[in-house]
């Protein structure tokens, strides 16, 4: 337990603006856990707060109302938001080693993209200002501070988006109106299976480990890995898998990924909106080092689309940015390829262990579907 004999930083002024964010948005569960921190611990510590609205983020506590926050996850939730926000006094996430240059490809040519990233934003892509692109929400916030942004209680998709052939237009309708009733419908993340890509990019926070001849991707969500074999092509024959087969090569400053071959399970979606995918999905990822004046038009859409946990990522002119841009196409389910960003910095938390199968009632009495033995098999 932290203590002022371990020299947490105190910030009245953060932690009076994360308390009036709370209170305003008339989240009783938030509210009573700053409360608890301030009483509990004396004045309170601008990395505890932080962490704690980051963590009622990601999963869905901020803007709700405290009823609609125990219909939709388990009370022992908000005893760990509040344990990991005690616990947030160790440095931040460390960062991987450079990456080592082979073949023809110098160190100089080769961007060092590796380390942690986070991108704290629901439900996480970032709209292009033209051009074909990812579906948006609906349902917008009326008022509290991020008004006009999607209404992340309400994940109704933009049916009537081009990019959609009419058959995924009707799924993502139909999932709207669940929405939209009260209720919620299953997906990759409330039923604990692999989120497959893109989706898997709205998990926030991200480590990207550069190697010689592989790129891996550890997601702070669930424990999730994904493995990028490097200058190889494709095989003839692709064994589907969750994540697809991914190969990477770098083209000047900026690491190209092209996956293929993704396995279609019961909850296939390429978004929280609950856009489908077929056997036919294709992902183009293109990762780049920006500065702050590159990385600002990218943050400046994902604040006008997607709820955000702010201070949690480095947004100074001296911080360091990685933006993702990706092209997905999937001729079962669009019209034609779009795109989408995801701007990330350096964060200013920890990370936080998110375990589904330690929550795995997803909606009042009903339990996800997590892979059990009618058996034993000894």
């Amino acid at each position: 337990m932290p203590d002022e004999g371990r020299g947490v930083p105190t910030d009245d002024r953060e932690a009076a603006r994360l308390y009036k964010l709370a209170a305003d948005q008339g989240n009783a569960y938030a509210e009573a856990g700053l409360k608890l921190l301030a009483r509990s611990h004396g004045a309170p510590r601008s990395r505890w707060f932080p962490l704690l609205a980051y963590n009622m983020l990601r999963s869905g506590h901020l803007d709700r109302h405290p009823s609609e926050v125990g219909m939709n996850v388990q009370r022992r939730d908000f005893l760990l938001f509040v344990t990991l926000a005690i616990a947030a006094a160790t440095p931040v996430w460390g960062q991987a080693a450079a990456p080592t240059a082979s073949g023809a490809q110098s160190g100089a040519s080769i961007p060092d993209v590796s380390g942690v990233w986070l991108h704290p934003s629901i439900p996480g892509f970032e709209p292009l200002s033209s051009g074909p692109t990812s579906v948006v929400n609906k349902s917008r916030l009326r008022t509290g501070p991020q008004a006009g942004t999607g209404n992340i209680n309400q994940l109704v998709g933009d049916y009537t988006n081009p990019i959609l052939k009419p058959e995924a237009a009707e799924v993502l309708k139909q999932h709207g109106e669940i929405m939209l009733s009260g209720t919620g419908y299953p997906d990759p993340r409330n039923q604990c299976q692999p989120q497959g890509v893109p989706y898997v990019f709205t998990s926030g926070g991200m480590q990207l480990l550069q190697q010689r001849d592989k790129i891996t991707f550890l997601y702070d969500y669930d424990h999730q890995v994904r493995h990028v074999r490097m200058n190889q092509p494709h095989p003839a024959q692709v064994t589907p898998s969750w994540y697809g087969d991914s190969v990477g090569h770098y083209e000047g400053d900026t690491l190209v990924i092209d996956t293929v071959g993704f396995k279609v399970g019961p909850f296939a979606m390429v978004d929280r909106f609950g856009t489908p995918h077929t056997s036919a999905l294709h992902v183009v990822e293109r990762y780049r080092l920006l500065d702050y004046d590159a990385a600002k038009e990218g943050m400046e859409r994902d604040a006008h689309e997607n709820q955000i946990a702010m201070g949690t990522r480095d947004e100074t002119v001296r911080g360091k940015y990685l933006q993702l841009q990706f092209t997905v196409e999937d001729e079962g389910v669009f019209t034609m390829p779009w795109s989408a960003t995801i701007t990330y910095g350096r964060p200013l938390i920890e990370w936080p262990e998110f375990v589904c199968a330690e929550n795995t009632q997803w909606f009042p009495g009903t339990e996800a579907a997590i892979p059990t033995a009618d058996k034993p098999d000894f």
